[in-house]
Order: C-alpha cells, then sequence, then structure tokens
C-alpha cells in the first residue's frame, strides 16, 4: 500500500473535464490500495461520468491532509462560518432528541417549521408563501437539486451565470440538463444582465440560476436588475432558481431582495431556495428549504419522499428555533458585522497586491480575484500558493473562471493576515 506521502491533491486539481471522476477514483484506489478492474469502471453511468468532483472540497480535504502531516496552512478556502451553532439552537434539538422526535417527519418538514418559513418569509422577504408550498430539505444544495430535477427534461438548457457555484452546472447535469455558462463581467461586478441573459437564450433554455448575494464573487443584485432578468424570463416562462443562501450576509448599504418578491411575473416563476447554514453556522446540520408555486411545490415534496424521505427529525427543531427564539437576530447581527470588519481588512489588502484585481463584495464571504496578470491558470496558481507559500485558496476553473481564485474570510483576522502577506509574496514574486 502506498503511504501517505504518495497522495497529492494536485492530482485531483489537475482532474478536469469528463475523465474526473474516474481519474478521483484512481488518485484514492491508488492510496488505499484498492485495484478497479476495467468493467466496474465502465458500469458507471454517462451522467455519473460527466460530473466532475467538487474543488472546493478537494482543497479543503487537501488543506486538512497536510495539517494532519503537521504543516502549518492558513486556509483562505473555506465556504462555512467559523463559529460554533449557537446554544439556543442546540438546546433546541437536545430537546427534541429527550422527547423522543426522532421518528419520520412529513416529508415536506414538521408543520411548524413550515409555518415558522412561511410567516419569515412574509415578514422578512416580502413574498406569500403558504407553508404547504414549503419543503424542508437535507441543506439547501439538496434544496436546489430537488428544484432543477423537478423541472429540467433531457436536453434542457439552463442558463448559469459565471463564475458560478460549483455544484450548478454538475446538478444540471445529472438532472440530463445542459448547462449554457454565460461569462460576467468584471466591469458589471460578475453579474449577468438582462441582455446578456437574452442573449444566451434558445428554444431549449428552461431555466436561469440566480444566486444572489453570490459564491464566490460576493455580488448582490439590485431590485431593478431582478426585474430585468424576471422580465426576460417571463417572454418564454423561464424558471429562475434564486439561490439566497447569503441573505443575512450583506454589507453597507446593500440590501437584500428576494427575486420573488419583486413582481407577480417573479412569483410565478421563482423557486426559491434559502437554508440556515450561513446565517446560523448549521452547515453539518443539513437543513434546507424550498418555496415554489403550487404544481411545483407539489413536484418538490414528492422528489424528497422518494430520495431523502425527510430532513432529520430534530436538526428541523434546531431550524425552528433559529426562526423563532429572540436570541436569533443578535447573533446574525454579531456574525455579519464581525464578517464585515474581516471584508474591509482584505479588501484593503488586496487592493495593495499587484497583477491582481477585485471587486468589493457586497454579500457572502468571498473575493473572487482576477489573477490574470500574474499569467498562471488556477489550478497551477493555487497548486503554487498551498505547496509553497502554505496557504489554501480556491481555483477560480471550479467556479468556471481560470483565471481567478476565490479566497475566503470566514476565518481570524491572524489567519487572515498571514494569509494574505503571503499570497502577496507569492504575486509579488511572479
Amino acid at each position: 500500500m502506498p503511504c501517505k506521502d504518495d497522495f497529492s491533491g494536485a492530482e485531483i486539481f489537475r482532474s478536469s473535464g469528463r475523465n474526473a471522476t474516474i481519474a478521483t477514483i484512481d488518485v484514492f484506489s491508488r492510496f488505499w490500495g484498492i485495484t478497479y478492474l476495467n468493467n466496474i469502471m465502465e458500469s458507471l453511468s454517462n451522467r455519473v461520468t460527466s460530473v466532475t468532483p467538487s474543488l472546493t472540497l478537494s482543497v479543503t480535504n487537501q488543506a486538512k491532509a497536510l495539517r494532519a502531516a503537521g504543516e502549518e496552512i492558513y486556509g483562505l478556502a473555506g465556504g462555512e462560518p467559523d463559529c460554533d451553532t449557537p446554544d439556543f439552537i442546540k438546546q433546541a434539538a437536545y430537546t427534541a432528541l429527550a422527547e423522543g422526535k426522532t421518528k419520520y417527519t412529513p416529508a415536506a418538514g414538521i408543520p411548524e417549521l413550515r409555518e415558522a418559513l412561511s410567516t419569515k418569509l412574509k415578514t422578512q422577504n416580502n413574498v406569500d408563501y403558504d407553508p404547504s408550498q414549503i419543503c424542508v430539505t437535507s441543506g439547501a444544495k439538496q434544496a436546489c437539486y430537488n428544484a432543477i430535477l423537478a423541472v429540467i427534461e433531457e436536453g434542457d438548457e439552463v442558463i448559469i451565470p459565471s463564475p458560478y457555484w460549483v455544484s450548478y452546472p454538475e446538478m444540471v447535469k445529472l438532472a440530463g440538463g445542459v448547462p449554457v455558462m454565460v461569462e460576467t463581467k468584471e466591469s458589471n461586478k460578475w453579474k449577468i444582465t438582462a441582455e446578456e441573459f437574452e442573449d444566451a437564450m434558445s428554444p431549449r433554455t428552461k431555466m436561469i440560476v440566480l444566486n444572489t448575494p453570490g459564491n464566490p464573487t460576493g455580488s448582490v443584485y439590485s431590485r431593478e436588475e431582478i426585474e430585468g432578468i424576471v422580465e426576460v424570463a417571463s417572454y418564454e416562462d423561464i424558471i429562475i432558481l434564486a439561490d439566497e443562501i447569503y441573505e443575512h450576509l450583506v454589507y453597507g448599504e446593500e440590501k437584500h431582495v428576494s427575486v420573488a418578491s419583486v413582481n407577480e411575473d417573479a412569483y410565478k416563476l421563482t423557486i426559491t431556495v434559502n437554508g440556515f447554514s450561513k446565517s446560523h453556522s448549521m452547515t453539518g446540520w443539513r437543513i434546507g428549504y424550498t418555496a415554489a408555486p403550487d404544481t411545483i411545490a407539489k413536484a418538490l415534496s414528492t422528489i424528497q419522499g422518494h430520495t431523502s424521505s425527510n430532513a432529520t427529525s430534530f436538526a428541523q427543531y434546531g431550524a425552528l428555533a433559529a426562526l423563532t427564539d429572540e436570541a436569533s437576530a443578535p447573533f446574525i447581527d454579531n456574525l455579519r458585522g464581525e464578517y464585515d470588519v474581516r471584508r474591509q481588512f482584505m479588501l484593503a489588502r488586496l487592493k495593495a497586491i499587484p497583477n491582481v484585481s477585485v471587486v468589493e463584495p457586497k454579500g457572502a464571504f468571498y473575493f473572487f480575484v482576477n489573477c490574470a496578470g500574474l499569467g498562471l491558470k488556477s489550478v497551477n496558481l493555487c497548486d503554487k500558493l498551498l505547496t509553497r507559500y502554505k496557504v489554501a485558496a480556491v481555483p477560480g476553473v471550479a467556479f468556471g473562471h481560470d483565471m481567478g481564485v476565490r479566497i475566503s474570510y470566514c476565518t481570524t483576522l491572524d489567519v487572515l493576515n498571514e494569509g494574505i502577506s503571503r499570497f502577496e509574496e507569492f504575486c509579488r514574486s511572479h
């Protein structure tokens, strides 16, 4: 069996395209000394072999492996809050466990949580969904996939603005659809325009994905920008998948606008996705939700019933506390305030680094740094950055933009300071 020193995350970094899944399995099989027969590999479906592994998870795992080997790694790759889940949420889950609330729940979620979500959407997002239109899922990621699966037929096209969250194209491919990436411009703060959307449409277009606030760019769409996109979508009844998981992490004068709230057309066309991972540091709890028009909502519940059955019972009671406990709002305010301090610190440091450019993110907890001036493709750049400078960042190719990197600020100021200093040293040496 090969030793751990033989395992290189760079091999996963360099795996891309249709063969990435097989390449990654091969890396792990060599690591554990397992031989896979060719006929087993050939039995994998085309849908699976067309899907690439998540580079964000690969980078995180590689950084963890280096730390386990004794290396000091400055992690700027993370996609989750660095604080713990609040105690009042944990206590609600403990109580649910103690009370025996450990059985199956309705596929769409416990009634109390769906009712609370309906109230939250009305009061915070200005959009009126009945509890029957809400489906609680095992994380917002499952919510996105359920939404795509409910709408997309074989060969249907889904427009995805680039840079994009890594899983959108792969979910579309798993559902039999065709992802159509539309490259956005740094000069427009990495946001798709209504005109770019319309130009990308074809007779096969069925859906557009709108992530606001966005990962990896931190871009936040204004009401006017959303209205323009909705107008184009309404021409051909294009469904809008509105991923709003970062809604509570918006900074300065910027305001989050829920896509479904802007007008009647938006409400009819939008599947809203949200969750608790980013706002309440509940990434491992896996609680998300969809809110959608009646017909789609029923389909989403049906999909849920035949896949995961329901989100974890006692975790749903934790989510209920996140919505109803008076300690929730102060927690979110403090979290947002802390991230804003880090955001401003990182913005000042990044703007001083030569050969790179950055747009000020108005939401989420990432910077998407344009590194075209360094003349390196993103995988090569991040590989060098990690192995030589001990800084973990995510290659932009994972997000559809190979000349950039995603840097997260969901870590301490000390780690950010040292990590960005090393990144600056790297940039100045190229």
